[in-house]
């Protein structure tokens, strides 16, 4: 009998697993005990009073950029100034996250056609998720690529809830379904991080095996004082952008 995934467990994940189970086999379900409920419970609490702290300094301090930034893209580029796109937050629901935008219009289209006419290009896509030197990715696109500020914007996103200040990178239904497999229920047990630890150890330059094992690793050891150690870390990446693009 084909087996069937369990349920995403809902709360913070203590080193657990994710079964398949059948009817005549049901999966062993994770118990917690009641000291270990309060401090998972206090544990999503204080990273939430944390990430709407940092994201409003975040944006208070960012805002005389992010108005440059704005006024930028408008007078180089045709097109909006942010971008939104739809990844896989917490549990599987879709959220849309708020970008400035980096590329061209019609930017989807030129991608399939790039892909199809060139066999290193789609080797390269399928590889990392990304072209290194995208030709759709315009003049400040890739300034703003290279040194994250195209993703300031989604501090928005934390302020809602959707996304954490630390967190596995927000990925698309399609990167799931191809690359997450089984571990698709672990990693979306939590919430997706505007920085992670795939930022801070070769961002681009990994695989996405690569990335699903630091992600795993994240879950697996996840506290405020890793959140503040990878915050920490990150800054250095946003100056120096050699694993970036």
């Amino acid at each position: 009998m084909k087996a069937v995934t369990s349920p995403v467990y809902k709360g913070h994940p203590l080193k657990k697993c994710f079964y398949a189970r059948s009817p005549e086999k049901p999966a062993p379900l994770l118990q917690l005990n009641p000291r270990d409920t309060i401090c998972v419970g206090l544990m999503e609490k204080t990273k939430r009073i944390f990430d709407i702290i940092f994201s409003l300094i975040a944006l208070l301090l960012f805002l005389p950029i992010g108005i440059l930034i704005a006024l930028l893209i408008k007078l180089s580029s045709q097109g909006p100034i942010f971008h939104k796109c739809q990844r896989v937050g917490k549990e599987g629901h879709t959220i849309e996250c708020w970008k400035f935008r980096t590329m061209c219009l019609f930017a989807e289209e030129k991608l399939q056609k790039l892909l199809i006419e060139n066999p290193d290009l789609k080797h390269e896509w399928e590889t990392y998720f990304k072209l290194k030197d995208d030709p759709r990715v315009s003049g400040i696109g890739k300034f703003l690529r290279k040194t994250s500020l195209d993703e300031f914007p989604q501090f928005w996103n934390v302020l809602k809830g959707d996304l954490s200040v630390v967190g596995p990178r927000p990925v698309t239904q399609e990167e799931v379904e191809k690359y997450f497999r089984d571990k698709a229920n672990k990693i979306l047990s939590v919430k997706p991080g505007l920085t992670g630890i795939w930022q801070t150890s070769g961002r681009n330059l990994l695989t996405f095996d690569e990335r699903i094992k630091l992600e795993e690793q994240y879950i697996d050891q996840h506290s405020l004082l890793l959140d503040l150690r990878i915050i920490f870390k990150t800054i250095p990446h946003l100056f120096y952008t050699k694993d970036a693009f």
